[in-house]
């Protein structure tokens, strides 16, 4: 990056993303902090960017070229406004906190500033993230790209057009870690039932998951042929299928359950 970058807030999720970048490369000088509890600013500092408490302690010759609010959504209204003196077109700014459209920055940061909005998931802590982003008009396709880049750091990253995608998105992959983990849930307890030692019950339901998942991941057949690979006609994993696709099982819920989240995720945003 020509211009210096600049990450507000060194969460969990901000944190996993500076380490990413400078993993692959991002030259630490070139990179502005803004964390305000002292601990968390002397480890980012141990990797050689430069760090301030807030906006007000920046350098007053900071011009960033891109501008990451990584805080959450509840303290975005404190947050935002002061760096309303770096909007222009030479700057981006980019959220990836849940719930915030690019109106809500607009009224903030000005009509003219660029912004991307981003919804990411908790998976990019380990590297395995999937995050989808839009722009408003501002944006033009070298911050576009710019963007993705940075958010293929921490894992995979989609770019729709039609801000309204960004509510179903929230629903499948910004929730999906938890459905992903409540199955995790249910299948060791099921185990459990049918007579496994519970901790052993937990560790195969733990390890065929993430099996399942990292399987799914390198291969490049649809999850349908995976899952017809798997099953035996008249075998056991038939019969258990036989119920969890039966007419009022896993996909109605699915599908009702993603309706729910989505509505969820346009009152939040409303």
């Amino acid at each position: 990056m020509d211009q210096p970058l600049l990450l507000v807030g060194g969460g969990k999720m901000g944190g996993a993303m500076l380490e990413g970048w400078l993993d692959q490369g991002l030259a630490a000088k070139n990179v502005y902090v803004v964390e305000p509890f002292a601990a968390a600013a002397e480890v980012f500092a141990t990797r050689g960017v430069h760090t301030a408490e807030n906006h007000a302690a920046l350098p007053a010759s900071l011009h960033p070229g891109v501008v990451i609010f990584a805080v959450k959504p509840q303290v975005m209204d404190d947050v935002v406004p002061p760096y309303a003196s770096f909007a222009g077109p030479d700057t981006v700014f980019m959220s990836i906190a849940a719930g915030k459209t690019i109106g809500y920055f607009q009224e903030r940061l000005g009509e003219d500033a660029v912004i991307v909005r981003a919804m990411p998931n908790t998976p990019a802590a380990v590297g395995r993230g999937i995050t989808v982003a839009c722009g408003n008009a501002g944006v033009n396709e070298t911050q576009q790209t710019q963007c993705l880049d940075l958010l293929r750091a921490v894992g995979a990253a989609e770019w729709v057009d039609d801000e309204g995608l960004i509510d179903a998105v929230t629903a499948l992959s910004g929730g999906g870690p938890a459905y992903v983990f409540l199955l995790a849930e249910c299948m060791a307890k099921a185990g459990a039932a049918s007579g496994l030692p519970v901790d052993l019950a937990q560790r195969l339901a733990r390890a065929t998951v993430a099996g399942a998942g990292e399987l799914l991941r390198q291969s490049d057949e649809p999850a349908a042929t995976l899952r017809e690979n798997v099953t035996s006609p008249g075998g056991t994993t038939a019969e258990a299928l036989r119920v969890l696709m039966g007419e009022e099982a896993w996909q109605p819920l699915m599908d009702r359950a993603i309706a729910a989240a989505t509505a969820r995720s346009r009152e939040l945003a409303g």
